[in-house]
């Protein structure tokens, strides 16, 4: 198969297990690069690699991008902007476009070579590598409160647990692995719920001790996390209770830090 490499181009595009009506895997926001490693039999469909966490799946053909080996390099080098306005409006080839937070513009202080096509945006946005602090992430992690739980999804109109937290810390200057399992090994072991500071992840395992949730600590006894919606409960050493109900609907496994 001849080499080809993308930029996604679209405000959002669905990444999808199998070719054509199959469950989402995952998404691809503005800005985001990959690789396509298959194509279908029929060629409609592609699969896909993308370079920030190397999760694959299936994107329609209509939605891909195609650009030259020399610019993906750049992209995936280049420390680019990254948006954190729930939805900002770009200029893209002189029509208006909505993108999504975390949506990456190909803005930096360093312009390495000339953009391959014309674009414009004003928003708000902070650089890829800038590491900020624990309450710049719960900030950005309360802009995607109420949004529906979604699975696969990374954006403030349909997101997952695992999603939630990738792209908040995304955003705030921390990459993390897409897959659960893999975010649970990530940063520094808390010893327990009484050590947590704001900005740790909470992991939450199921009665045989799998892992299954994951939400991010907020202070005060809280944990942001997406259970129907995204949405703040209490948490205790047992695990999360619903302030409502006064029903616990996940059992604490463990808690890591990435934050200094």
């Amino acid at each position: 198969m001849e080499q080809d490499f993308g930029v996604c181009r679209l405000s959002l595009v669905p990444l999808l297990y199998e070719p054509a009506n199959s469950r989402q895997v995952g998404q691809l926001l503005f800005g985001e690069a990959y690789e396509v490693i298959d194509r279908s039999h029929d060629n409609l469909w592609l699969r896909i690699k993308i370079n920030f966490d190397k999760v694959e799946g299936w994107i329609n053909r209509n939605h891909h991008h195609s650009i030259a080996l020399e610019y993906f390099e750049h992209i995936i080098q280049a420390d680019f902007k990254i948006t954190t306005d729930v939805v900002a409006s770009i200029l893209y080839k002189k029509n208006p476009l909505s993108i999504l937070i975390g949506s990456i513009v190909p803005i930096s202080s360093s312009e390495l070579f000339k953009m391959d096509q014309q674009l414009a945006f004003n928003g708000e946005s902070k650089s890829i590598s800038q590491k900020r602090e624990a309450e710049f992430l719960k900030s950005v992690a309360l802009k995607y409160l109420n949004a529906p739980e979604i699975e696969g999804g990374k954006n403030p109109f349909g997101i997952c647990a695992n999603g939630l937290v990738q792209m908040v810390f995304k955003i705030s200057g921390y990459p993390l692995p897409w897959d659960l399992q893999h975010q649970a090994e990530s940063g520094k072991k808390v010893s327990d719920i009484f050590s947590a500071n704001v900005g740790d992840i909470a992991f939450f395992k199921d009665q045989n001790n799998n892992l299954v949730h994951t939400g991010i600590i907020l202070g005060d006894d809280k944990v942001i996390h997406a259970f129907g919606q995204v949405k703040i409960d209490y948490i205790n050493e047992e695990g999360i209770l619903n302030p409502e109900t006064k029903v616990y609907s996940h059992t604490l496994a463990k808690i890591r830090r990435l934050l200094p």
